[in-house]
């Protein structure tokens, strides 16, 4: 907490949680400077409305010492905009929090590889699995998982990075103090003694609905990059990854059956060009060279989300069945003959090659042993040497970036 932590407070309270105070910064140079400056020349001041010259005029900044000794009563921690331990990458978005409450020891962020993980409250069974071993993987090689701390992907997400035995950090959509979700309250205690529960709202704040899409630009501002896990076609966690985009953070999404209605969300955004994650390698490779704090050795294969068998299984059924009349015009035959005469034009087949070149590990391999007819999994598995569950994945993400076409059988083919 800086000596100017009343004055952030202050402003807090005047200008309200996700205004945009590096306006406000840039034009008065800080809190305790706007405050400094008075009545007479807040009226002047062409920047401000008569109505934040009033709500300037009636706020007390003597609230902010009742929150500082709440605080220092209750051992939470005060991360103030001029605080030397404030996020330089929090400071980079324009509607950076003026205040920080923080239960627990923030992490150096501004050192570290922080990830944020996303996704759906009504997590599916094979997202629970994915979201715990992406957690455990990213903490494993020296990573801090980033998550919002509630029901669902998020508690997943942190579960597995406690498991990792690294920190995680639990950004929150309401106050210290605040009875909401007590049912979690285990998992925020573990998350405080290994990282930090951090919220902007100040203490005995309350959860509402519109709390949580203004908490979200701390999520993804805190983080490198943002995975999104599990989500619908119209998710929420769609609000994380908007913002992630206006931050410029790099974006990754773990990818969904093709068919799933439920959960395609994901399918979605790496088709519009969010960085396909099939293993935790995938997302933090991209920082190894910039950070010594990755270990990507300590990325075990067994990280690798590599379906067992009750996985995809759990994948299958998500799959709708084909109607009679689509298995019949999926016919090898009738398909051979029907289309016989019809090439691909040129302009297809090199935005084709174009995509393919880009391929890399088990995904190059599976696409290299498919050709223009179509080939059953089993002799694809057969030709790649690759775990099933290994060919499954693979098979998913050439399907969403659109270089193969499937059939019912289970067979595919390049497009």
């Amino acid at each position: 907490m800086s000596e100017n932590a009343k004055y952030w407070i202050w402003l807090q309270n005047v200008f309200g949680y996700g205004a945009k105070i590096s306006k406000i910064i840039d034009e008065f140079g800080g809190a305790k400077e706007l405050y400094n400056l008075g009545e007479t020349e807040w009226r002047m001041s062409s920047f401000l409305t008569n109505r934040q010259v009033e709500k300037l005029i009636s706020t007390d900044i003597e609230k902010g010492n009742e929150v500082i000794d709440y605080c220092l009563q209750q051992g939470y921690k005060i991360v103030d905009y001029d605080d030397e331990s404030y996020p330089n990458r929090l400071k980079d978005i324009p509607d950076a929090p003026a205040v920080l409450y923080v239960d627990g020891i923030l992490p150096d962020i501004d050192n570290l590889v922080t990830i944020a993980m996303v996704g759906s409250r009504k997590a599916s069974e094979y997202a629970v699995r994915v979201a715990r071993v992406f957690g455990k993987g990213l903490t494993e090689a020296g990573a801090s998982v980033i998550s919002g701390g509630a029901l669902g992907i998020d508690s997943y997400s942190h579960e597995g990075a406690l498991e990792g035995g690294g920190q995680t950090v639990a950004v929150l959509g309401n106050g210290f103090g605040d009875s909401y979700l007590d049912t979690n309250r285990d998992l925020r205690k573990k998350i405080s003694q290994n990282g930090a529960l951090v919220t902007e709202y100040q203490p005995f704040t309350k959860a509402s609905g519109r709390n949580f899409p203004v908490r979200n630009r701390i999520i993804s501002g805190l983080s490198l990059g943002v995975l999104v896990v599990e989500a619908g076609v119209k998710s929420g966690t769609f609000v994380t990854t908007k913002r992630a985009l206006e931050q410029k953070r790099d974006l990754y999404a773990v990818p969904a059956p093709v068919l799933s209605v439920e959960y395609g969300g994901t399918n979605k955004l790496i088709e519009n060009g969010a960085g396909v994650a099939i293993n935790p390698v995938d997302v933090v490779k991209a920082y190894a060279d910039r950070f010594d704090t990755l270990d990507m050795s300590k990325l075990r294969e067994s990280n690798q989300i590599a379906l067992d068998k009750s996985e995809q299984d759990v994948n299958m059924a998500r799959i709708k069945p084909r109607t009679q009349n689509q298995i019949k015009q999926s016919n090898p035959d009738e398909e051979k003959y029907s289309f016989k005469n019809v090439e691909k034009s040129r302009e297809h087949r090199a935005r084709v090659e174009e995509k393919a070149i880009e391929l890399q590990g088990n995904v190059k391999i599976v696409y290299d042993c498919l050709d223009d007819e179509y080939n059953f999994i089993d002799d694809v598995i057969a030709k790649s040497n690759l775990p099933a569950s290994s060919v499954l994945a693979a098979l998913t993400v050439l399907e969403i970036k659109k270089l193969i076409i499937s059939a019912s059988g289970k067979r595919f083919k390049k497009s």
